[in-house]
Order: C-alpha cells, then sequence, then structure tokens
C-alpha cells in the first residue's frame, strides 16, 4: 500500500537535498538504498549506503546516512512504502557517514542498537572534530543544529528478535572495520546487511581498522546460504560471496605485501612504489583511499611485531 509522507514537525530543521534517492526492493522485506561512491563530502554526503526492513508491526532501519538531510529524505522514501512506525535502528558503526542522521530517527521514536565499541568513539576526541568538520565541509546538510545521538542500547554480544513475523538476527562483529562493527540478517529472506565489513565494487576505507581482526571475519563469512548481500557502501551483491572474496583479497594483498616490508625493515615509501597495485588499482576509490590504507596496514603491523617480541 503506497502512503502519503505528511512531514514532521523537524522538517524545517533540515536543509533541502537534491541528491537522487531510491529505495530498491531486494527481497520481501527489505529494501536499500544506495549511495554513490566518492570521498565523505562527495554528492552532499551521500555515499553510503542504508538499509529498510518493513514488517506487518514495524520498521527497523539500518545504519542512518551522513547527514539529517539524507535521513529525513529517506524517511520520506519510507513513508511512500509504509505508515507504519520506525521501531529500531541498527547501526553497523560509528563513522560519520552512517550516524548523522540518527537524530531524524531518534525524532520518530526509534530505539538506537550499536555495537560497544561505539562508546570508545564517542568518548574520544575524535567525535567532535569530526563533526566540526563536517559543519564546514558538508554545510548547509551538517549544521549547528546537527549532533551526535548516542545509541539506546550498547551490544557485547548478538541477539535475535522478531518484528511483525519477520526474525532478523544481529551479529557483533567487534572492533573490525572500526571500535565496533556489527552485521543484520534478515533470516526468512536471507539478507545480510553487512556495514562496512564489506564493500562492493570500491576500495575498502581502513580508517582505524584492526585488518586481522577484519581478515578473519570475512573468512569465516564465505559461507553458502545468502541470497542478497547489502554492504556498507556500493551496489548490492546477488553474489554475495564474490563480494566477500573482493575485500578478502584486498585486506590479504595490504596484510601481506606491509608484512614483508616490516620482516625485511624495509620503508613504507619504498615498499609502496615498489608494489604492484593492478588488480585494484582501477577500482573507486583507490586512488583517494589506498596509499593511506597501506600505511595504516604497515603502521599496524609494526605494532604487532613488537606486540610479539
Amino acid at each position: 500500500m503506497i502512503m502519503l509522507f505528511t512531514g514532521n514537525a523537524f522538517a524545517a530543521s533540515y536543509a533541502p537535498s537534491s541528491v537522487k534517492m531510491e529505495l530498491k526492493q531486494v527481497s520481501r522485506h527489505a529494501w536499500y538504498v544506495q549511495g554513490e561512491a566518492g570521498v565523505a563530502t562527495d554528492n552532499e554526503g551521500f555515499i553510503s549506503n542504508a538499509g529498510v526492513v518493513i514488517t506487518d508491526d514495524g520498521v527497523v532501519v539500518f545504519d542512518a546516512l551522513g547527514t539529517p538531510s539524507l535521513a529525513y529524505k529517506l524517511l520520506q522514501e519510507i513513508r511512500k512504502l509504509t505508515d507504519k512506525p520506525i521501531k529500531r535502528v541498527i547501526v553497523s558503526h560509528y563513522h560519520a557517514d552512517h550516524i548523522y542522521g540518527l537524530q531524524v530517527f531518534k525524532e520518530e521514536g526509534a530505539e538506537i542498537y550499536a555495537p560497544s565499541g561505539a562508546s570508545d568513539y564517542l568518548a574520544s576526541p575524535a567525535a567532535e572534530e569530526r563533526i566540526e568538520e563536517r559543519r564546514f565541509s558538508l554545510s548547509p546538510w551538517v549544521n549547528e543544529k546537527t549532533r551526535i545521538v548516542p545509541p539506546d542500547h550498547y551490544l557485547d554480544k548478538g541477539f535475535s528478535f522478531t518484528m511483525g513475523g519477520v526474525k532478523m538476527t544481529v551479529s557483533v562483529v567487534g572492533a573490525a572495520h572500526s571500535d565496533g562493527d556489527l552485521t543484520l540478517y534478515v533470516e526468512g529472506d536471507r539478507v545480510l546487511f553487512s556495514g562496512d565489513i564489506i564493500f562492493e565494487g570500491r576500495v575498502a576505507f581502513l580508517g582505524d581498522a584492526d585488518t586481522k581482526h577484519w581478515l578473519n571475519t570475512l573468512q569465516r563469512m564465505e559461507t553458502d546460504g545468502l541470497a542478497v548481500l547489502v554492504p556498507g557502501h556500493g551496489p548490492v551483491a546477488d553474489q554475495p560471496n564474490q563480494s566477500i572474496t573482493q575485500t578478502r583479497r584486498y585486506l590479504s594483498f595490504l596484510r601481506d605485501t606491509m608484512k614483508v616490508a616490516v620482516d625485511e625493515l624495509q620503508s613504507f615509501d619504498e615498499v609502496y612504489a615498489a608494489t604492484d597495485w593492478s588488480e585494484f588499482e582501477n577500482l573507486p576509490a583507490f586512488k583517494e583511499a589506498n596509499r593511506r590504507n597501506a600505511y595504516q596496514v604497515f603502521l599496524s603491523i609494526e605494532r604487532e611485531a613488537l606486540a610479539n617480541n
């Protein structure tokens, strides 16, 4: 049934967004919107994905996009499909491009769930520094009225719940891509919302990731059984193992290459210049992310080596 969106009292707080956004259905109950490939401030900040699960009893949103304006636009799209309440927002991790829209859904009465590692980010200077930077680089869509919304529930372990007859499972991955990561699996539909554990069709952004743990997680995920995988960035994957493998191969390549450099006491600049990046260099975001990713892995392997001595 198509529902008309009637707006809410907070709409005036959100600068209008001109980006194209469309909810795409991937299964009986699951939809998603896809951000464009690019860096954080491209496309009015719409560079990440968000998921929506619509049931007879309410709506679950997975991630909240990178500005309140984008989240409000997503809410309008949801209201074209259902008038059921937004009951829960499952946040894959606390990075700016996934959380600045949370205030929109909080104002709708949703409960917010996030991995326990999010508390480390919220307590760090980086949280305030990032939003101040975004108020400059993403103005007017991030502005003085934009706030960081903490979760109502921090999750140390996963759980399952049923809403409107639809069973969903939240799995806590731990510190992989960020200080804390989780996924949402829609059981009957066999749809996995992976957050930034998986990047489809582009180079992953590693940030402060624990790539060793991330890689182990991906190796466990390479199993048959998923019908659809919705990544944190990029198009939906109807061949989930292929998407998992692409991200795993990239992380493996970085770690193997940088480990050799650390073991042989090579400088980062030396090994980076000598590395054949041809397998990945034509992927979107390679130019923007790869050197930074490689340096992060180089430093983390140095720390791992010191810890083992």
